[in-house]
Protein backbone atom coordinates (compact mmCIF):
# COMPACT_ATOMS: atom_id res chain seq x y z
CA UNK A 1 0.00 0.00 0.00
CA UNK A 2 1.05 3.21 -0.39
CA UNK A 3 0.61 6.60 1.84
CA UNK A 4 -1.41 9.51 0.39
CA UNK A 5 0.86 12.34 -0.11
CA UNK A 6 -0.11 15.64 0.62
CA UNK A 7 -0.87 17.36 -3.15
CA UNK A 8 1.62 20.62 -3.34
CA UNK A 9 -0.24 24.17 -3.98
CA UNK A 10 -3.51 22.66 -2.26
CA UNK A 11 -4.73 25.34 0.71
CA UNK A 12 -6.37 24.50 3.44
CA UNK A 13 -9.60 25.07 4.00
CA UNK A 14 -11.88 25.82 7.42
CA UNK A 15 -15.87 26.40 7.95
CA UNK A 16 -16.88 28.59 10.33
CA UNK A 17 -19.76 30.94 11.94
CA UNK A 18 -18.36 35.06 11.78
CA UNK A 19 -18.66 36.51 15.36
CA UNK A 20 -17.33 39.85 14.21
CA UNK A 21 -17.42 41.95 11.22
CA UNK A 22 -16.82 45.80 12.62
CA UNK A 23 -13.27 46.64 10.65
CA UNK A 24 -12.97 47.26 7.31
CA UNK A 25 -12.57 44.39 4.85
CA UNK A 26 -11.55 42.29 7.87
CA UNK A 27 -13.99 39.20 9.44
CA UNK A 28 -13.45 37.24 12.69
CA UNK A 29 -14.49 33.78 12.36
CA UNK A 30 -14.70 31.19 15.43
CA UNK A 31 -14.13 27.48 14.25
CA UNK A 32 -14.88 24.65 16.49
CA UNK A 33 -14.00 21.45 16.38
CA UNK A 34 -15.05 18.38 17.91
CA UNK A 35 -13.05 15.45 18.20
CA UNK A 36 -13.69 12.30 20.35
CA UNK A 37 -11.32 11.40 23.16
CA UNK A 38 -9.01 9.13 23.39
CA UNK A 39 -9.34 7.42 26.45
CA UNK A 40 -12.86 8.93 27.82
CA UNK A 41 -14.71 8.98 24.41
CA UNK A 42 -16.72 12.27 25.23
CA UNK A 43 -16.79 14.32 22.34
CA UNK A 44 -14.54 17.34 22.95
CA UNK A 45 -15.36 20.71 21.46
CA UNK A 46 -11.92 23.11 20.53
CA UNK A 47 -12.58 26.70 19.33
CA UNK A 48 -10.15 28.89 17.54
CA UNK A 49 -10.95 32.14 16.27
CA UNK A 50 -9.50 33.37 12.72
CA UNK A 51 -9.02 36.83 11.16
CA UNK A 52 -9.97 36.51 7.48
CA UNK A 53 -9.75 39.35 4.53
CA UNK A 54 -13.50 40.10 3.25
CA UNK A 55 -12.75 41.78 0.17
CA UNK A 56 -16.34 42.94 -0.74
CA UNK A 57 -17.52 43.13 2.95
CA UNK A 58 -20.40 40.70 2.23
CA UNK A 59 -20.14 38.46 5.10
CA UNK A 60 -22.01 39.52 7.98
CA UNK A 61 -22.65 38.22 11.82
CA UNK A 62 -24.08 34.58 12.44
CA UNK A 63 -23.13 33.74 8.86
CA UNK A 64 -21.37 30.63 7.88
CA UNK A 65 -18.38 31.04 5.46
CA UNK A 66 -15.68 28.84 4.01
CA UNK A 67 -12.27 30.43 4.91
CA UNK A 68 -9.08 29.47 2.92
CA UNK A 69 -5.37 30.25 3.79
CA UNK A 70 -3.46 32.54 1.87
CA UNK A 71 0.21 34.82 2.68
CA UNK A 72 -0.03 36.86 5.45
CA UNK A 73 -2.04 39.89 4.39
CA UNK A 74 -1.32 41.67 7.96
CA UNK A 75 0.14 41.30 11.83
CA UNK A 76 -3.27 38.99 12.26
CA UNK A 77 -4.68 37.88 8.79
CA UNK A 78 -3.79 34.72 7.44
CA UNK A 79 -6.59 33.45 5.91
CA UNK A 80 -9.44 34.98 3.21
CA UNK A 81 -13.29 34.76 2.71
CA UNK A 82 -13.70 32.44 -0.12
CA UNK A 83 -17.57 31.80 0.11
CA UNK A 84 -20.48 32.65 1.92
CA UNK A 85 -22.05 28.61 3.02
CA UNK A 86 -25.36 29.87 4.45
CA UNK A 87 -26.61 33.25 5.23
CA UNK A 88 -27.93 34.38 8.81
CA UNK A 89 -31.83 34.99 9.10
CA UNK A 90 -31.10 37.88 10.90
CA UNK A 91 -31.50 41.28 9.65
CA UNK A 92 -27.77 43.42 9.82
CA UNK A 93 -27.89 46.15 11.93
CA UNK A 94 -27.06 48.88 9.00
CA UNK A 95 -30.22 47.49 7.37
CA UNK A 96 -32.50 47.78 10.18
CA UNK A 97 -33.02 51.38 11.06
CA UNK A 98 -35.61 52.77 13.51
CA UNK A 99 -38.73 54.58 12.09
Amino acid sequence: MMAERQVPGRRKQVIGNVVSNRMQKTIVVEVIRRKSHPLYSRVISKAKKYYAHDEKNEAHMGDVVRLEETRPLSKQKRWRLKEVVRKTALVPEVAAEPK
